[in-house]
């Protein structure tokens, strides 16, 4: 039996049209666009816009304000997050269709990842305290210098996750399948911590 291919991530956009790179928007230009492809957000105010129903295809937000806004129906194909302010975020609320993201150095507390299907996500170097993970699928997802206290894990897909740089978290291992997770020995703390163990060095 062949040995399981891990899923790969889509490539981050990195490349845009000259038209599509725009600066210090907010909500006011939003309107009368339904769909936004390979566009380039940069120092972006979209707080607590409403952004439902709306698609972002091959898009990059940079340092960009998103916090509070709404994702009902929005559609967020290979987008990537970078140095970006999501707190509260519901990307739970977004289409299932092609849903793709990629964090870096992004603020994620109590954003919510319910239910989503996202194997191989990547997170490097992000605030995701209080982020809501249950019933999601994170295999093979990487959480790299990520600070993850209060996180919700609970019946969430962790298969081959790497939480080798991740401080915080604590995980149920009989409710959350981590089959090949990667961990270090001070990480198996949040592990095993509902077990009353005592872990020496």
């Amino acid at each position: 039996m062949k040995p399981r291919r891990k899923p790969l991530a889509p490539r981050q956009p990195t490349r845009f049209p000259a038209a599509n790179v725009v600066e210090h928007w907010d909500a006011r230009h939003l309107a009368g666009h339904t769909e936004f492809d390979e566009y380039h957000f940069i120092n972006c105010d979209f707080s607590e816009a409403h952004l439902s129903g709306l698609r972002f295809a091959d898009c990059r937000f940079e340092r960009c304000n998103l916090s509070s806004a709404r994702l009902v129906g929005t559609a967020l194909q290979n987008v990537a997050f970078a140095e970006c302010k999501l707190l509260g975020l519901q990307f739970t609320a977004c289409r299932d269709m092609l849903f793709g993201v990629h964090f870096d150095q992004c603020q994620l507390r109590y954003a919510s990842f319910a239910a989503r299907k996202m194997p191989g996500t990547h997170f490097l170097r992000c605030a995701l305290d209080e982020a809501d993970f249950a019933d999601a699928d994170l295999s093979d997802a990487v959480f790299q210098e990520c600070s993850l206290a209060g996180a919700v894990f609970q019946h969430t897909k962790l298969i081959r996750a790497d939480f080798t740089t991740a401080t915080g978290f604590a995980i149920d291992p009989e409710t959350n399948p981590l089959l090949g997770a990667r961990f270090t020995l001070p990480g198996l703390l949040g592990v095993v911590a509902k077990y009353g163990l005592v872990v020496e060095d």
